[in-house]
């Protein structure tokens, strides 16, 4: 199983801004929200009555391996490994903008073309690329194991893109929130669930 794991909220997400190659860390709520995703791959695991073996991997980005590393030791695997195909889309120069800041016009050309790119930055046909190459070449370990990849919101957009036969342009009609866990079964392949958040809840925490 693919388990794609958005990380938890960072500072520039409080924020309401683009953050796409940028750092920032975690907030104290996005590491509250990433043990509460390890807490829950973990009572799956125990419940499970043949667990699979489990590997960690996570985009370059600190929010995505602080986040791999808090679900990690909930699962009690220490080793993360940096997968550079699940860093985030290039906002070029729209990084650091606010959604109401960038102009109406840039939107309207962003969505009509997935070839169009920012300054500087990387299309969506790009990302869903780099993200569609990555999948192929996961999904025969997948088949066995439970690879959990923390990643960012276009990155794991792309891949329900892939596990369905969608083009980039589905990300358009997609939302996921910080923290949500989406899962891809490779064989055979099948869209399990997109965006689950269920474990964010205040029942969650008990």
């Amino acid at each position: 199983m693919l388990v794609l794991v958005r990380h938890g909220q960072s500072e520039s997400n409080a924020a309401g801004k683009l953050s796409g190659r940028q750092d920032p860390p975690l907030t104290d709520i996005g590491a509250c929200q990433a043990e509460l995703v390890g807490r829950l791959l973990a009572r799956e695991r125990a419940q499970s009555q043949s667990p699979r073996a489990v590997r960690l991997v996570a985009s370059p980005l600190r929010r995505a391996r602080a986040t791999a590393e808090l679900i990690g030791f909930a699962l009690g695997e220490s080793q993360v490994t940096v997968e550079e195909a699940l860093v985030e889309l290039d906002y070029g120069r729209l990084e650091g903008l606010r959604p109401s800041q960038v102009p109406a016009e840039t939107w309207a050309a962003w969505r009509a073309d997935a070839s169009w790119r920012p300054e500087g930055g990387e299309s969506l046909a790009e990302l869903h690329e780099r993200v569609s190459s990555w999948c192929e070449e996961i999904a025969e370990e997948a088949a066995s194991t439970d690879v959990v990849a923390v990643s960012h919101v276009s990155p794991i957009k792309a891949a329900a893109a892939w596990a369905v036969g969608a083009g980039p342009e589905l990300s358009w009609r997609l939302s996921l929130g910080v923290a949500a866990i989406t899962r891809i079964s490779t064989s055979p392949l099948l869209l399990q669930s997109f965006g689950e958040t269920a474990h964010l809840s205040r029942e969650s925490r008990s």
